[in-house]
């Protein structure tokens, strides 16, 4: 579970985007809300749009704190603080049969 974490952040803050694809279940689903715009993405489209951003270094201090955590599934708060606004990601990690994977991504910009 840490090290699909780990991959989150380090794909989203630093855009190492290599090892990311690995950590996405085939279904994964990224929501992406500002103010009333909602934004939905499967798996290839945000693998896709990363694409632009790989090996760009985020101007964010990020932290994370575990939300809830049993063996079957984990919600992660990643919080990324930029100079005028904040990105709070909530990514639900999955146990599956291939290994922790991310199956939910909801990001919200403050």
């Amino acid at each position: 579970m840490n090290y699909a974490v780990q991959t989150y952040i380090d794909a989203m803050t630093q855009g190492k985007i290599k090892d990311f694809s690995e950590v996405l279940d085939n279904d994964v689903k990224f929501t992406l809300t500002q103010g009333q715009k909602i934004i939905n993405l499967n798996r290839g489209q945000m693998l896709s749009s990363l694409k632009g951003s790989e090996n760009m270094q985020q101007n964010c201090r990020t932290n994370y704190s575990i939300v809830e955590q049993n063996d079957s599934q984990s919600i992660v708060k990643v919080t990324m603080v930029y100079d005028v606004f904040t990105r709070t990601n909530y990514v639900t990690i999955t146990h599956t049969n291939s290994g922790w994977k991310i199956t939910n991504v909801s990001s919200v910009f403050n």
